[in-house]
């Protein structure tokens, strides 16, 4: 499971010219799913990024994670961060999960991240999305279970 965490001011995820999920203060998370995942690498996963401190405190030093600053998180399915890109002009997507073991997984990393008291919006699993957001920092971080 990989996940691109994009600490924000603001983000949003529209479909179809409407918006379907937007978050202020605290982080755009891009999910990707490979076939070997399962609910053990969500929960990991959720786990870490809700504590990870890559906030600021009161003299700017990263030391809050998401649930200390009260933040959100806004989790957009991603399935091209499974990209093979290395033989070839043409990236093969081979790598990523089947599109209903990758929406299970999705919908479940979302559930523990609110078990975890973390409030989260969401994109439209497999939808054209258009996603907008306020880079803070900025603060962009690949994890990736494997």
């Amino acid at each position: 499971m990989k996940a691109v965490l994009q600490r924000v001011s603001k983000g949003s995820v529209t479909v179809d010219q409407k918006i379907v999920g937007e978050v202020g203060h605290g982080l755009v998370i891009l999910l990707g799913v490979q076939p070997t995942d399962s609910e053990s690498e969500c929960s990991y996963l959720a786990g870490k990024i809700a504590d990870m401190r890559i906030f600021g405190d009161e003299n700017g030093k990263m030391n809050l994670s998401l649930k200390d600053v009260g933040g959100g998180a806004l989790v957009v399915s991603q399935f091209t961060l499974m990209a093979e890109w290395k033989k070839g002009r043409r990236p093969a997507f081979t790598s990523a999960a089947p599109p209903d073991q990758a929406n299970r997984l999705y919908e479940h990393f979302c559930t523990c991240l609110e078990q975890l008291d973390v409030p989260v919006q969401k994109g439209i699993f497999a939808a054209d999305m258009k996603v907008e957001l306020v880079n803070d920092g900025p603060v962009t971080l690949i994890l990736d279970t494997n």
